[in-house]
């Protein structure tokens, strides 16, 4: 067994209570140097299922990266500027700075909002996600989240809220449907901004599993909902590893929009990383790791990209809380073997 071996082995090959990998695939220069594949947990439900290169897996919060990419598409179609005041008059309070889009993408709106994923009883994201008929969540989260009102000044303070994210994929269902949900119905506005993310986002870079969902009103949940294959997450990945190009270098992104999604935002101590992570517009940074961008999802879902290294990896799987730390060095010491 070579030493890259031994580092695969070492974090797929984890005890049950470290956690589970479902899937771990690493490219370099663009061809696949691992794809690994877990079996799912057994549930009351089913599972135990072998994962495959066909199996589509959750993304929880790497999905917020995905909604970076199509705004910087509906910037390149030049549907808005992000250092605009956002369009959405939930958000804006008269006599108060406005909320721009810029604020939203860097977690700094000033927007009260409670990110827990244990205590249901204090937590806007639960509430906003999980309540409701058949626990699909209230029906319009974007508008949910702008009500909860200010707590700082925008560009003040950062607050890592699946909220924002969500108030991002309202505005942008509103431009692409032609109008708010009262006046072109949740049909409209779902089919308007799915047709865009197939047309300009998926299609292009050769992605064909991603899934989207939803809420009642027709808004892309892009804080936590797209199912895909390992691989087309890795294709994902890959889009921000050529700067937004498609591997014939036709530009699809606006140029320099993965710098402006690892510009330096805040150091996060609490980040999953071992010297925790650092947070940039809708991607996490990796300290350890000069220049890398990281899509970061619960319970261990992680797309890594290194741009200058040439290196894409995914992660998915169920790591609990407590054993973030370890996984992430584990995938740490796989990119320092291919680096």
């Amino acid at each position: 067994m070579n030493a890259l071996s031994t580092l695969v082995e070492a974090v797929v090959g984890r005890s049950e209570t470290e956690g589970r990998t479902l899937a771990l695939l690493v490219m370099k220069d663009g061809a696949t140097e691992i794809e690994w594949y877990g079996t799912s947990p057994t549930t009351l439900f089913g599972g135990g299922e072998r994962v495959t290169e066909t199996t589509t897996l959750i993304s929880w919060s790497m999905a917020k990266s995905i909604t970076h990419a199509l705004l910087g598409i509906a910037i390149v179609d030049g549907l808005l500027d992000v250092n605009d005041p956002a369009p959405f008059a939930a958000l804006q309070a008269e006599g108060q700075p406005p909320i721009r889009w810029i604020d939203l993408l860097e977690m700094r709106s000033g927007l009260t909002f409670v990110e827990d994923y244990e205590d249901a009883s204090v937590s806007h994201c639960l509430e906003m996600l999980f309540s409701g008929e058949e626990h699909r969540g209230v029906a319009d989260m974007g508008m949910y989240a702008a009500s909860l009102g200010r707590e700082f000044q925008p560009g003040e303070h950062w607050s890592y809220a699946s909220g924002t994210t969500n108030i991002l994929c309202r505005m942008l269902g509103d431009i692409l449907a032609g109008g708010d949900v009262a006046s072109v119905g949740a049909e409209k506005r779902k089919n308007a901004i799915e047709q865009f993310a197939k047309e300009c986002l998926f299609g292009p870079i050769g992605a064909s599993s991603p899934i989207m969902k939803f809420d009642a009103t027709g808004t892309f949940v892009g804080s936590s909902f797209v199912y895909a294959t390992a691989r087309d997450f890795a294709t994902f990945g890959e889009l921000y590893r050529r700067g937004g190009a498609l591997a014939d270098g036709t530009q699809i992104l606006p140029l320099g929009w993965h710098d402006h999604a690892r510009h330096w935002v805040v150091h996060d101590p609490e980040g999953s990383g071992p010297h925790g992570f650092d947070y940039g517009r809708h991607w996490w940074l990796w300290p350890d790791f000069e220049g890398s961008l990281v899509a970061q999802g619960f319970q261990g879902q992680y797309i890594f990209v290194l741009p200058e290294a040439g290196i894409t990896m995914v992660h998915l799987g169920i790591t609990d809380t407590e054993w973030a730390v370890s996984l992430v060095e584990g995938l740490g010491d796989i990119v320092r073997e291919l680096r």
